[in-house]
């Protein structure tokens, strides 16, 4: 699939977000409400989640937003985001949100997180970066691509109750704090999808 020159969306534009992740759906409904960009989300137009059975972050943010676009007749937007630890070799990367779930479909970062620090061990290499890549899809089949990349720290145990995810063990290099200790406005102050966004924000949004 080729990646076309990006269009623009406009005040009064409804997007759709391909997720079912209330956490994501907060952030990008504060980043586009100043836009006038009114997001809704596949769970609330009872969407099911597509398998994320790329091996890559731009094709799973591509299927996922090609799903909903042409099941809303909306243009869909699409995140897919993970953390990547060096002494891993990079995992859990593209399968971030697979060592979190559960036999009944669930989802589980607590354990998630304590997988990172058993498998990583006494290695002491604790560079870690969290990315994001922003598929934006419409109903024609247009797609377009934005990436964010953060990079820093792991910690372990977590730290902080806020976010979501891996939030309560990555150190951003440009902090002290875990993006699981920061407020929602720090965090969306410059994270990997605030970075992705600005890309997208660029490319795409009326100014």
């Amino acid at each position: 699939m080729a990646e076309a020159a990006p269009r623009r969306l406009f005040p009064g534009n409804t997007l759709l977000l391909a997720s079912h992740n209330a956490g994501k759906l907060r952030e990008l409904r504060a980043m586009l409400a100043p836009r006038g960009i009114t997001v809704i989300s596949a769970a609330e137009r009872g969407l099911p989640e597509p398998a994320e059975t790329g091996t890559t972050f731009h094709a799973n943010a591509a299927l996922k937003a090609l799903a909903a676009a042409g099941a809303s007749g909306l243009p869909a937007v699409a995140d897919d985001s993970g953390c990547q630890v060096a002494a891993l070799g990079g995992a859990p990367g593209v399968y971030t949100a697979d060592w979190a779930t559960q036999p009944d479909g669930s989802r589980d970062y607590a354990q998630a997180m304590a997988r990172v620090a058993r498998e990583a061990g006494d290695n002491p290499d604790r560079r870690c970066a969290f990315v994001s890549v922003l598929c934006l899809v419409w109903p024609d089949g247009h797609t377009q691509f934005h990436e964010g990349h953060v990079e820093g720290a792991w910690v372990y145990p977590p730290r902080g109750a806020n976010g979501f995810g891996f939030d309560p063990i990555f150190i951003p290099a440009h902090s002290t704090l875990t993006f699981g200790e920061m407020t929602a406005e720090q965090k969306a102050a410059d994270n990997h999808r605030s970075r992705a966004f600005a890309a997208f924000a660029a490319a795409c949004l009326d100014e």
